[in-house]
């Protein structure tokens, strides 16, 4: 059965960097993965996602361009770098496998059939 194991949250100041990475204990290379994240108070919601072959990747709106998904099928591994943190970048933030291999990239997180169990991210201002 798969698990996912992420790393590599913490805190980190406005404007600076994190590296989140998943390992997977299990196959990931046939499907999509994607990222989400779950604020206190809020619905966890959709960060990016990356295609089997890394050949598309898809974003949130709110990622503007500071968050870089891509993965290591090789090494069963997703990667989230993010760069220009804000505090509202604060969140558990969780990868996920697609529930199916047809499955190119996926917004929705009933998409996704294993989670793990969440790094923390805190930004402050």
């Amino acid at each position: 059965q798969l698990r996912l194991v992420e790393s590599g949250g913490g805190l980190a100041q406005a404007g600076g960097s994190l590296r989140l990475s998943c390992v997977a204990h299990g196959g990931i290379a046939m499907w999509a993965m994607g990222w989400f994240r779950q604020a206190p108070g809020k619905e966890r919601e959709f960060v990016a996602s990356i295609s089997r072959r890394s050949a598309r990747t898809i974003y949130a709106d709110f990622v503007e361009g500071r968050f870089t998904v891509s993965r290591d099928n090789a090494k069963n591994m997703v990667f989230l770098e993010m760069n220009n943190l804000k505090p509202e970048d604060t969140a558990i933030y969780f990868c996920a496998r697609a529930r199916l291999t047809t499955f190119n990239t996926a917004r929705d997180e009933n998409d996704y059939g294993a989670w793990g169990q969440g790094t923390q991210v805190t930004v402050s201002s």
